[in-house]
């Protein structure tokens, strides 16, 4: 395997390529897929990467290449990429007309033109029969393809930035969609502000079961937030936690704050006198969301279909 073809959600594909053509870094080929010819961008593959790739269980199956384009093919694969944009408004407007609840999100073409694909999202299932049969009319000698897609599958193929400021996980190097909830940002710590925990879909962040093991490991022998300790200076009461450092933060007797690390201090049944402020994060921390549900943001069956 010497050249691959970077495809959907940023998935590299190994290329089959015949003997009588010649493909150069970088350059445009024409290949098979499962959804018919593509043009696609050749990468020469380094021989760690392909031994790395010999030797993994699970690989994408490899692509047939057609031929290399020519400058006509690349003519061509500029006028399919504005068929996509005229093609995806006609689609917008008969399902305005339809008055149907689902969200056009993206138009793709096959290369050959032989099967034109729409992809969208919808809150239930659509009744798109009557769409369908107006959509042959107006794309006529063409296979049709109405895909739903999830959620977190439309940010996916749609691609951008995250508030890390890094290109999204789900359309870099993330290939199935962990089960996400609430309960993770709280473990974690975080304020459970919408803002902060979600991502541009709309759903809790990928990101937040990264560390979660971590954290979870970090929090054992961690005393509770308001619990009464001895420490090496003396009573206090633990007002909050740093569980990456292992440190644990005391206000003592006398108003102070002071770190401990969690193995020098101990838990004890004593009534301390002194007041804390104990964090509340499942407050929406300085953020006007009182008409969002939380719950809105956790996985559910219209996150991710898995059918791009």
């Amino acid at each position: 395997m010497k050249y691959a073809v970077n495809y959907l959600k940023n998935t590299f594909y190994p290329l089959e390529v015949p003997d009588t053509i010649k493909i150069d870094d970088g350059q445009m080929v024409l290949v098979r897929t499962e959804k018919g010819e593509e043009a696609l961008k050749a990468f020469v593959v380094n021989s760690q990467i392909e031994k790395l790739w010999e030797q993994a269980k699970e690989k994408p199956q490899a692509f047939q290449v057609i031929r290399t384009l020519s400058q006509r093919d690349l003519q061509t694969l500029e006028d399919i990429k504005k068929e996509e944009v005229q093609s995806f408004f006609k689609c917008q407007a008969l399902v305005q007309q339809h008055k149907l609840n689902m969200n056009l999100v993206q138009c793709r073409i096959t290369f050959d033109r032989r099967k034109i694909t729409f992809y969208y999202t919808a809150p239930e299932r659509v009744d798109f029969r009557a769409l369908l049969k107006d959509l042959t009319q107006v794309f006529t000698r063409v296979r049709i393809d109405l895909r739903h897609i999830g959620v977190r599958d439309e940010t996916s193929i749609l691609e951008g930035c995250g508030v890390c400021g890094r290109p999204f996980c789900c359309s870099s190097f993330l290939r199935k969609f962990a089960t996400i909830n609430v309960k993770l940002a709280k473990d974690q710590g975080m304020p459970i502000a919408p803002g902060k925990i979600s991502g541009t879909c709309g759903r809790l962040l990928c990101c937040l079961t990264y560390e979660y093991s971590n954290y979870i490991d970090a929090a054992k022998g961690m005393p509770p937030i308001g619990s009464s300790v001895m420490t090496p200076d003396g009573l206090g009461k633990v007002c909050y936690l740093q569980f990456l450092c292992g440190k644990v933060a005391v206000k003592m007797e006398d108003g102070k704050t002071k770190e401990f690390f969690k193995g020098d201090i101990e838990m004890v049944d004593a009534d301390v006198n002194v007041e804390i402020d104990v964090p509340d994060i499942t407050t929406y921390a300085e953020e006007d969301n009182d008409n969002i549900d939380i719950k809105q943001l956790e996985d559910d069956k219209n996150s991710s279909t898995g059918n791009v």
